[in-house]
Formats: structure tokens, sequence, C-alpha cells
């Protein structure tokens, strides 16, 4: 499918949930540029950032123009079988999107982004929350974390995997949403080196305190391997 925007650096993506104070400045210490889903223009131009892009159906981005955004900016995608969310994702190509504006306000959109992770997994995001930050797991990701840091997985699928770091090792476990999930695991430390997973399919997301952001973006960076389109 045609992108909209690419960039060979990381790129912010914002929508129209929840957006805390300061979420739009720390993501872009990663990113080099700034788009947004549908309404989350609005969020941008109150954080005094104006989006290179807008891409949504436009159903909540009344106003845009008077606001100062210019109707080439504006890429309107009629279809309702989608989110925004996932309209803009998909029309994104950049080694990473970090996400905010997406968690922590109505359920059903976050299990809507949720969803998207899963099904455009070749697409590296970072949904950043109020409190915790989700991914999707590449097929191997290696990541620093310090001794009893927080680290949930959340199958989205049936997928197994393997794991060195954890308190409690995920290999030989079958995850499912309906089975097995891996909420609360705990990094071990630093002796014992870095937290690595490893898992057999695009299935299972990755849920640490947001405070982890640089270590992600980084990690995600690093990692080799990737899903398939």
């Amino acid at each position: 499918m045609p992108e909209i925007v690419h960039d060979l650096e990381p790129i912010a993506l914002v929508g129209a949930g929840r957006v805390e104070i300061g979420d739009i400045a720390l993501a872009r210490r990663f990113t080099a540029r700034v788009v947004a889903a549908d309404g989350g223009a609005h969020a941008c131009l109150d954080a005094g950032v104006v989006p290179e892009r807008v891409i949504g159906d436009m159903d909540s981005a009344d106003g845009l123009v008077a606001r100062g955004i210019a109707p080439e900016r504006i890429m309107r995608i009629p279809e309702q079988d989608s989110t925004d969310f996932d309209k803009a994702l998909r029309h994104i190509r950049s080694p990473l999107v970090i996400g905010v504006g997406f968690l922590g306000a109505r359920i059903d959109h976050e299990l809507a982004c949720y969803n998207v992770l899963q099904r455009h997994a070749a697409r590296r995001c970072v949904l950043l929350g109020e409190e915790d930050l989700v991914f999707l797991a590449p097929p191997q990701i290696t990541l620093p974390l310090a001794e009893g840091t927080r680290v949930s997985l959340f199958p989205m699928g049936e997928v197994r995997g393997r794991s060195e770091g954890l308190r409690w090792p995920i290999e030989g476990i079958a995850f499912a949403p309906d089975g097995r999930v891996g909420t609360s695991n705990m990094a071990v430390g630093s002796v014992a080196g870095p937290v690595k997973i490893e898992v057999d399919a695009a299935k299972m997301l990755v849920i640490l305190p947001r405070a982890h952001l640089e270590a992600v973006v980084e990690a995600l960076r690093r990692a080799e391997t990737r899903w398939p389109a």
C-alpha cells in the first residue's frame, strides 16, 4: 500500500484519545516528525505542534484549517472498516512509530489499538500511556532492565517463546488470550544480564512502565529480525 509519510528515523503519531501533559514532547525526543491520526491534530495544536500530516476519516477533526493546518496536509481516508490508528499506521513507513493519545481513554478504542499492533506487525510501534507503554514483541528483543522492573506479557493469539533475565521464564508455556497470560513478570537484574525475549509468532504484547521508553526505542531499533509484511 502507498505510504503517505516515510522517513529513516522514528515518527511520532498522535491520536485523539487521552494525551497527558508532556506526552508529545516526550515522543518528540526520539522522533524526527509528527503525524496526527484524525482528531489527534487538535492535541498537537494545543501543544504548539503543527503535524506534518493528518490521516483519518476526519470525523473528529473539524476546524483544523481554521486553526492553521493547510488543506494539503489533511489526508482523508473515508472507509469505515478500520480505525484512524489503523489508517495512520499503515500509511507510515518508518523504523519505529511512537504513538501517544491511543491508550487510557475508551476501552474499546484501546483494545482496537492492540488489534492493530498485531495485524500490522511489520510496522514497529510503541504506544505510550499514562503509566505504561505497550509494543508487539518482534521475533527477538533484548532489553536492559533494572532488577525488579515489571515485565508483563499478554498474548493476542497462541504464541510460545523463551526468555532470559525474567524471574519466571516463559519457555514451555503455551500462551493464549483465553488461557495462560504473563501478567507481572519481573526482571531479575543486571547481574544475570539483560532481559531477552524470543517469540514464535507476532502475537505477544510487551507491557512495561513508561519510564523505560528510551530503552525500548533503542532495543526495537536494534532488533534485527522483523515480522514479514
